[in-house]
């Protein structure tokens, strides 16, 4: 099964992204949602796989940046 994480900071961008992108994907696709402003300890591992900016979507160790909600940095 194919697992895919979406980061996101909570704002209106992120949680419209979050809102349409996501019912677009296969259900056979497992969906992790990782809001970054509540689960600060997932920063440092988003920082790690590649992630700029939320929301971003994460397939197979492939990042996708959505839109430009808000850079990593300002989530630190």
């Amino acid at each position: 099964m194919t697992k895919a994480r979406f980061y996101h900071a909570g704002c209106p961008v992120c949680v419209s992204a979050e809102e349409t992108l996501l019912q677009y994907l296969s259900p056979d696709v497992e969906i992790e949602v990782i809001h970054l402003g509540e689960q600060p300890d997932h920063v440092a591992e988003a920082e790690r796989i590649g992630v700029k900016s939320v929301p971003a979507l994460v397939i197979d160790g492939n990042v996708l940046h959505i839109n430009f909600g808000a850079p990593i940095e300002a989530l630190k």
